[in-house]
């Protein structure tokens, strides 16, 4: 399956998770003004920015759906970093805020009690929550698209949240009212982290940040590839959900064009099938003598 391919089925997980977070939300934020639970308004504003989070990753798949133009040569895979980084801010918008009221709240000492089915909102939202995390998690794994992967780590995180705010408001019902706002507290907090984690994610992509460890596994992969004496340079990036790989590697410098190209081929291949990456520029020069000692034994 190309990668085109893969982002349209992509957008599946991102309907999930917005249908689900603006039924949530809605029943969160009435609830909790309702039942006077600061926590489930807090986790209801918390699903609000989750909405425009899906809402960027799905814009953020239609436009990278679009094919190479002369501007865009390796494509417009990058969108969906740029549609996660923008929601990172109103994600970070919105936690402070949520942080800032409760304090208020705090400070001023209106703690209020609020009513046991406010709790229950709580629960029932985790329970969907950890569905929708299941789905999106496996479709995620299942064409390798690391938007939706960061989709669902959010599902997750919007789960443990709604358990969050259920024990705070069950701490309320045992006497314990100031538990309802350091709930709050809580959410507001996992929104600012979260939108933390997302922009530091998107801001290293887009400068061209890649895993060290993850290229060493790369590296290995080539390194095992029948005919490599040597990798000279290799280089790697984030491309949206794609990886752009360089390499330069090293071959024996008696070997014909066709046998050298062969060996190119067969590490796209390797590429390809062992870490779906579709984009592998090789280049392959001779083994140069002063090399012979760094190389790896022949007949490799």
């Amino acid at each position: 399956m190309n990668p085109y391919d893969e982002i349209k089925r992509g957008e599946k997980g991102a309907w999930v998770s917005i249908s689900a977070y603006l039924v949530l939300s809605a029943l969160k934020l009435i609830a909790g003004y309702w039942f006077a639970s600061g926590a489930l308004v807090a986790d209801g504003y918390n699903n609000l920015t989750d909405i425009v989070a899906s809402l960027a990753v799905l814009i953020g798949l239609r436009i990278s759906q679009k094919p190479p133009d002369k501007d865009h040569r390796y494509g417009h895979f990058r969108a969906e970093t740029i549609a996660a980084l923008i929601a990172s801010f109103i994600m970070a918008m919105v936690g402070i805020q949520v942080l800032i009221s409760t304090i208020q709240k705090l400070i001023a000492g209106n703690e209020e009690t609020p009513n046991v089915l406010s709790a229950v909102v709580a629960l029932f939202s985790a329970v969907c929550m950890g569905g929708v995390y299941i789905y999106n998690s496996r479709l995620a794994k299942r064409i390798q698209n690391a938007a939706l992967q960061a989709a669902a780590k959010d599902n997750l995180s919007d789960a443990l949240v709604s358990i969050g705010a259920a024990i705070g408001i069950f701490g309320s019902q045992l006497g314990l009212p100031w538990l309802d706002p350091v709930a709050a507290l809580f959410v507001g907090a996992i929104i600012c982290k979260t939108a933390w984690e997302i922009f530091y994610s998107s801001t290293h992509a887009l400068t061209d940040g890649f895993d060290e460890s993850e290229l060493m596994t790369l590296r290995q992969t080539i390194v095992d590839t029948n005919g490599v004496k040597l990798i000279k340079d290799m280089k790697a990036r984030v491309h949206g959900s794609q990886v752009l790989l360089d390499v330069i590697v090293q071959v024996d410098p008696m070997l014909t064009l066709v046998e050298s190209h062969t060996i190119s081929d067969e590490i796209e291949r390797r590429m390809k099938q062992k870490h779906n990456i579709m984009s592998v520029h090789v280049h392959v020069e001779p083994l140069a003598a002063a090399d012979t000692n760094a190389a790896r034994p022949a007949g490799k």
